[in-house]
Parts: C-alpha cells; sequence; structure tokens
C-alpha cells in the first residue's frame, strides 16, 4: 500500500476501532473508539506492515471495521481505514494525494492477516 510522504514523521499511532463503518462513506474524517496506542518501534513496524500490504481485488462493500491515526510530535498526519472484508482503505490528511485516497490491500497476505492479528489484539483484554 502506498502510504503518504509524510509517514517518515509520524511517532505515534493511534489503533481506532470503527464505531459506524457506514459513516466512513462520506466522512472527512476517522470516527471510532481509539483502542491503543502503539509508539517508537511498535508505530514504526505498524508502518511498516501497511506499507508491504500487496494490492488485491477490491469488493466494493466498504465496511471498515479498524483504522489508525498517525502523528507526528506536533500534528495529525494522516488517518487510514480499512476494510479486511472488501480489501479496500480509505486514507485522509492534508498531504494525501488524491490518487492515494483509495486503495485497495490484499487482506489475506502475510502483512495483512499480522495486521489484523495487531487491531484484535488491542481489543482482546
Amino acid at each position: 500500500m502506498l502510504l503518504p510522504l509524510n509517514h517518515v514523521k509520524a511517532e505515534l499511532i493511534e489503533v481506532v476501532r470503527i464505531t459506524d463503518p457506514a459513516r466512513l462513506l462520506t466522512s472527512a474524517d476517522l470516527a471510532g473508539e481509539a483502542v491503543a496506542i502503539w509508539e517508537g518501534d511498535q508505530a514504526q513496524q505498524a508502518l511498516a506492515l501497511i506499507g508491504d500490504l500487496p494490492g488485491g481485488e477490491l469488493y466494493r462493500c466498504f465496511v471498515p471495521g479498524w483504522g489508525i491515526r498517525a502523528h507526528s510530535c506536533t500534528d495529525l498526519l494522516f488517518e487510514i481505514a480499512f476494510c479486511f472484508r472488501c480489501h479496500g482503505a480509505r486514507i485522509w490528511g492534508p498531504d494525501v494525494p488524491a490518487e492515494q485516497q483509495s486503495q485497495d490491500f490484499d487482506a489475506e497476505s502475510p502483512a495483512g492477516l499480522e495486521l489484523l492479528r495487531r487491531f484484535r489484539s488491542c481489543t482482546s483484554n
């Protein structure tokens, strides 16, 4: 998956459990409950996994259950909502080019399965 160029500035990631997936069809941002904070190496590993997501076939339902908010030390850089059913992702941010705002990914790839496992582990307590 193509990450925004400013992903190298990310120092912290909020993991978001999306509470109203239908809202995201027309939303200008990611809505949901922050269930975890990933910092430092954990944040960089997550971004590497996302960057390693290969393209896939998009099925068009887009009912995302998980997302991230990537922050620098001072700003929100970008947000991504992931639908592991249709293999679609939507990216918001001031520096996200239009051609990167909607992407598809292979949710069944090793990177996709590991990312979903990490998301789910945030709510397993």
